[in-house]
């Protein structure tokens, strides 16, 4: 994994080599290797997220098709709308 430091900003290359190591499941690798893992419980945790995940794309697919009501959208935070631009909503 690579990232590049521009204008010797090292402190927000770290921020994107974190981000991406986060996304790319680094972390919870690290973790999961500090023990050893019986393969029975390897399948066990296998089978809970397979399942977690088949839940979540379905719960996902239940909102698109209308059937769920879709989660509310959290307004950004720390960002101020730029003069001259209308505010944000805030549903």
């Amino acid at each position: 994994m690579q990232v590049l430091v521009r204008d010797n900003n090292v402190d927000q290359a770290l921020r994107v080599l974190k981000k991406r190591m986060q996304r790319e499941g680094v972390f919870r690798e690290m973790k999961q290797r500090r023990s050893y893992e019986k393969p029975s419980e390897r399948r066990v945790r296998e089978r809970a997220d397979a399942i977690r995940r088949a839940r979540k794309a379905a719960r996902k697919q239940a909102q698109r098709d209308g059937l769920l009501p879709a989660p509310k959208r959290k307004p950004p935070l720390g960002r101020t709308p730029r003069p001259g631009m209308p505010p944000v909503p805030t549903n």
